[in-house]
């Protein structure tokens, strides 16, 4: 296992310097899901619940959490954004439904952007949660995990889907 970068000689926590790392373009893809009843998954795609369009405020808070992560993961670097893109999709079977949320976010810079792509997974889902939560509290998110990433000096990952 690679040596654990976060911590200084004192064994206290420390961000990480990267002045010294290459800019490359670098992505990453989360996705993560939400179970919801029928009533719900209903009035979602029938634009039936009170507090407006949950997949479009979805989205927009997903883009915002991606662009905010270093405000809530202390060790995060704050960088520059250079796209967000969330997409959903229904996996509607045998009277089970469930919201599936892919997240793709990409900079150019000197640092991943895995953790904005998994915050913004998580806070898209959050979302949906706190939007339908009237209907039904026992609505259930995850797993939330990264699927891939590119660029950078750890070079690129991929995920066998779960």
């Amino acid at each position: 296992m690679s040596e654990f970068t976060h911590f200084n000689e004192q064994g206290r926590a420390k961000m990480v310097d990267i002045s010294a790392k290459e800019e490359t373009v670098r992505t990453a893809q989360a996705k993560t899901s939400i179970q919801v009843t029928k009533e719900v998954y209903e009035k979602i795609t029938n634009h039936e619940i009170g507090k407006g369009d949950v997949l479009s405020v979805a989205q927009v808070a997903g883009i915002m959490a991606a662009k905010q992560t270093s405000q809530v993961i202390p060790m995060c670097h704050p960088i520059s954004i250079k796209g967000v893109n969330i997409e959903f999709d229904w996996d509607v079977r045998d009277n089970h439904y469930t919201l599936l949320i892919s997240v793709t976010v990409k900079t150019k810079g000197s640092t991943g952007v895995e953790m904005e792509a998994l915050t913004s997974a998580s806070i898209t889902a959050l979302t949906v949660y706190d939007m339908c939560k009237a209907v039904d509290k026992g609505m259930i998110i995850g797993p939330t995990y990264l699927v891939e990433k590119t660029g950078g000096k750890s070079g690129d990952f991929l995920r066998n889907e779960i």
